[in-house]
């Protein structure tokens, strides 16, 4: 199960479990973009479910997960990928609207998802979580304030749901990347494509695709192997706020 497949890492963690012989269950806010997907991958041979809700809405996201097909039900890797940067201001100066949109996202989300799916993989002794955190999370930088600290709090629940399950076969992974050229930067800026563009001027950022192998390789790992923790930057990107553009 792959949370906010329909775009950036999302959608490059759908193609490249898809190439890896994976069935997919798919979730999205945007319908049209969900069905693009599912008839894109299901061309090439892959059995695909889609569920179309906001992990903001956790009665939402129960029913969904609640009605899955019988086939369906066994979810051996979460993908808790879903989330977003909003705004980049001081911290005295944020959108109080911006800031419930990224907190309600990016970590309760989080969580909804993993309570929903996880008590599944510790009764059947497997099952892999894949939580798409930041380098944002290892320190704050400048006017990132609220979106850091979320992905802050990624790392934290990532660490104590490895402690929780740790008597299970269940492995947790956080990946945290840098500069990843998506729709990310257009999302914090609010539309603004030029603003947006001017992030990846100067360097060669990470793409979608290049997080998802990542996510593919911890998930094939030896069962005994769990993968923790993968910070994945970009080559001129020496941290959330050092990045040398030429």
């Amino acid at each position: 199960m792959i949370t906010g497949a329909t775009s950036g890492i999302g959608l490059g963690c759908a193609r490249k479990f898809a190439e890896n012989g994976d069935k997919l269950i798919l979730t999205g806010r945007n319908e049209q973009k969900l069905e693009a997907i599912r008839k894109e991958l299901t061309g090439k041979g892959t059995k695909v479910h889609t569920l179309l809700f906001d992990v903001r809405d956790r009665e939402q996201a129960t029913r969904c997960i609640n009605g899955l097909p019988e086939e369906w039900r066994e979810i051996d890797v979460l993908v808790n990928n879903a989330g977003l940067a909003l705004g980049l201001e001081p911290e005295y100066e944020g959108s109080f609207d911006d800031w419930e949109t990224m907190i309600d996202t990016n970590i309760k989300g989080l969580l909804t998802m993993t309570r929903l799916i996880v008590p599944g993989m510790v009764a059947r002794d497997r099952g892999h979580v894949i939580n798409i955190g930041s380098v944002a999370g290892d320190a704050a930088y400048a006017n990132g304030n609220v979106y850091c600290a979320t992905k802050s709090a990624v790392k934290t629940l990532s660490d104590g749901l490895r402690l929780d399950v740790a008597n299970s076969a269940v492995r947790v992974t956080n990946l945290k990347p840098g500069l990843v050229e998506t729709n990310f930067s257009n999302t914090r800026f609010h539309g603004d494509t030029e603003r947006a563009a001017n992030v990846y001027k100067g360097i060669k950022p990470l793409t979608g695709e290049d997080i998802a192998d990542v996510a593919v390789y911890a998930a094939n790992a030896p069962a005994h192997v769990q993968i923790a923790e993968v910070l994945i930057l970009a080559t001129h990107q020496g941290s959330g706020s050092v990045i040398v553009r030429k």
